[in-house]
């Protein structure tokens, strides 16, 4: 009888030990940085930087764009305020009075008569 329970108990040690075995074969092939999920992992935490460093450029792109876009509205608004207040001062003006006889804005020469320039 304990012959057989010895039998019994290296089948059990032996069975556990190649459970452990394949068992040790499978997480190393999982945790494997060429193939496996570590290898994947590995790539996504390098993705993770890559993108961590643009988003950084771009944050520092934006608030470079609006503090430009701010110093020129600012810029704006003040030049809408001076071309406001030309224009009411133009309200004060007399209307100009009408020229009788309209000017030709074209330069024409005069014909010479008698060798002198008119």
């Amino acid at each position: 009888m304990a012959f057989i329970a010895d039998i019994l108990l290296a089948a059990g040690a032996m069975s556990a030990a190649l459970y452990c075995f394949i068992l040790s074969r499978r997480l190393r092939r999982f945790t494997d940085l060429e193939q496996g999920v570590g290898g994947a992992i590995a790539v996504l935490s390098v993705q993770v930087d890559d993108l961590s460093k643009a988003l950084r450029k771009a944050e520092a792109a934006t608030a470079a764009s609006a503090n430009g876009l701010a110093t020129q509205s600012r810029s704006a608004e003040a030049a809408a305020k001076r071309l406001e207040l030309l224009m009411a001062s133009l309200h004060d003006l007399p209307e100009p009075a009408e020229a009788e006889t309209p000017i030709d804005p074209f330069f024409v020469r005069q014909p010479l008569v008698d060798g002198e320039v008119r």
